[in-house]
């Protein structure tokens, strides 16, 4: 009995099982180099389309250069038609744009000369 008892007491205490560890192949220095390298060159496509998108955000957000639909540019014209007496246009009508319609407004609205003297400078009005 003495001896099952020690028998036991060794199986518990002297456990010699190992789990066996799955085999993983070390990775090469190469392939960690073109891990990093493939992301680095994906990190920097993203900067760069993000950087590239605030640009023409920046572009667009502060001007108000967009071309006129042709009920604006129509009433762009009779704007233009009620100070034809001092000035005309210089340009085609498709060329302008929504700032300009603003400032024509802007004239009708206050009697300001100083918009037509920035149409003038733009080269949207002529003297006549």
């Amino acid at each position: 009995m003495e001896i099952l008892i020690k028998e036991i007491l060794d199986k518990f205490f002297k456990t010699t099982q190992t789990t066996p560890q799955p085999k993983e192949p070390p990775i090469s220095q190469a392939e960690v180099e073109a891990l990093i390298n493939a992301k680095l060159k994906e990190h920097a496509a993203t900067i760069e389309n993000g950087v590239a998108e605030k640009v023409i955000e920046k572009q667009n957000a502060g001007e108000d250069d967009y071309k006129l639909t042709s009920k604006q540019v129509e009433y762009a014209l009779s704007l233009i038609d009620k100070v034809k007496d001092e000035f005309e246009l210089a340009i085609a009508p498709t060329e302008l744009t929504v700032k300009d319609l603003n400032r024509l407004i802007a004239y009708q609205r206050y009697k300001n000369k100083g918009t037509l003297i920035n149409l003038l400078k733009k080269g949207v009005l002529k003297k006549k």
